[in-house]
């Protein structure tokens, strides 16, 4: 498999993948009942622009321990998103189209980080077999 070199965090494809997952929340988000303000439309907002911003944050790092920490940060936003979905479906603030297309949009975001993680630990091993870690 080739691997890709990128030079902005705005290249890699999970960064991307999540940043359309923030868009579609804040579209759905708009229709959430105003006493949701400060609760369930603050808190899923906040958890997707984690995502985003921990790939971002996480891109820059020089060392491989923290990138990954900042991804993992990222995996553990996102299951807080997935929750946060389940809950505004269930309370009938997300109709089941709108949770299939945040649903489907979120999976493939994670989907494309577990990768990018997967990736980087190769590296990581495959440098550590020719002694260069």
């Amino acid at each position: 498999m080739q691997q890709v070199m990128t030079y902005r965090f705005e290249d890699v494809k999970a960064w991307q993948l999540a940043h359309g997952f923030v868009l579609k929340v804040y579209r759905f988000t708009k229709a959430f009942p105003d006493e949701e303000k400060f609760g369930l439309t603050s808190q899923l907002r906040r958890a997707a622009v984690s995502i985003e911003a921990n790939i971002a944050e996480g891109y820059k790092k020089l060392s491989k321990a923290d990138k990954l920490r900042f991804y993992n940060i990222s995996q553990g936003s996102i299951e807080e998103c997935r929750d946060y979905i389940i809950l505004g479906r269930d309370l009938g603030y997300i109709d089941d189209n709108a949770f299939a297309e945040l649903y489907t949009s979120l999976e493939s975001a994670s989907k494309c980080l577990v990768s990018y993680c997967d990736g980087i630990l190769k590296n990581v091993a495959m440098q550590a077999t020719d002694g260069i870690v």
